[in-house]
């Protein structure tokens, strides 16, 4: 880490910041939301913002980025700008425009970082899902190790400057680990990762490989319809949590965010209202004991909230590993 304790290392020399800002929300907000909350969070210092073109307000949040740098908030390099590759463009000839496209929506020279978004290929096409006439979802059939060695011309390219990967298991990594004429590794891979699914055999994995483990869901996820399994419990009504929390003076939510960043693990936090927001920031001013951490450590139970089950039957499906 560096002497501020708040940025990891990546294993290609760039540093990420441990703490980030989510921009997930559902479709008939998203595009609001981006607009309201992104400069308030820019403001207050979450410098790492995750963005996606899936989530269909990337034109939003980099007028919200070009809004605090135009008031001198920020410099463009004190930003670090995650953005990711849809499933629907992984054919090699497809990476860069799609590259290009968040690009110019984010108004931006460049991203800071660039992931797939799944290990799994989709038909290529506007549709985010595409669908043949009977509903069931069309996959096509691209080796991501191809994606891969596009991604990596995008970085040579300097239109991002680290690459990386998310919902990969341990042996999909290995696959790009082990490609030949491999150039650059993935620097993280961000997955679903929380007190209920801590993730620590990945993890221990991509830590062997300098591989960093970015956490999405971090306090459970926004419970949405369709996406999320609304049938598990409430993570932050966790008894557990709720009993650590007074002893720092700090909330359930702040006690899951730091659980993670003292194991290495950066955290993406979504907050869709300015107080929320305002909290997680304050995830440097404290820290837990080991026996905090111990007891945090027996509340996983392999629960994942994001059983995206629209992709079961695809050949690269990744949870059906163990880690």
């Amino acid at each position: 880490m560096d002497p501020k304790g708040q940025k990891v290392k990546l294993n290609d020399g760039h540093f990420i910041p441990v703490l980030g800002f989510g921009t997930y929300a559902p479709p008939e907000v998203a595009k609001r939301e981006a607009l309201e909350f992104t400069p308030f969070a820019i403001e207050i210092g979450f410098h790492h913002i995750d963005c996606d073109h899936v989530y269909q307000n990337e034109e939003q949040i980099g007028q919200a980025i070009q809004s605090k740098v135009a008031d001198g908030t920020v410099k463009r390099e004190d930003i670090f700008c995650t953005s990711k590759l849809w499933c629907t463009s992984f054919r090699p000839e497809l990476v860069r425009p799609a590259l290009e496209k968040s690009l110019k929506n984010l108004q931006l020279d460049y991203v800071d970082l660039y992931i797939m978004h799944y290990p799994l290929a989709l038909k290529p096409g506007e549709d985010i899902l595409p669908t043949d006439e009977n509903g069931k979802l069309v996959f096509d059939s691209v080796d991501f190790c191809h994606t891969w060695e596009a991604l990596e011309k995008c970085k040579d390219a300097e239109l991002t400057k680290s690459i990386g990967v998310s919902n990969f298991n341990h042996k999909q990594l290995e696959k790009i680990l082990n490609k030949p004429g491999l150039k650059y590794k993935s620097v993280c891979n961000q997955v679903e990762c929380h007190l209920y699914l801590n993730q620590r055999k990945l993890l221990d994995f991509c830590k062997s490989h300098d591989i960093v483990v970015a956490a999405y869901s971090v306090l459970g996820s926004q419970r949405v319809k369709g996406w999320v399994n609304l049938n598990h419990p409430v993570l932050l009504e966790d008894l557990v949590l709720s009993a650590i929390a007074p002893k720092h003076k700090k909330t359930p939510a702040l006690v899951a965010l730091r659980y993670q960043i003292q194991y290495g693990i950066v955290v993406l936090a979504k907050g869709n209202n300015m107080k929320w927001i305002k909290e997680n920031i304050q995830v440097f001013h404290f820290e837990l004991t080991p026996e905090d951490m111990k007891t945090i450590d027996d509340l996983n139970r392999n629960i994942r909230y994001n059983e995206i089950v629209f992709d079961v039957g695809h050949p690269e499906f990744p949870f059906s590993e163990e880690y």
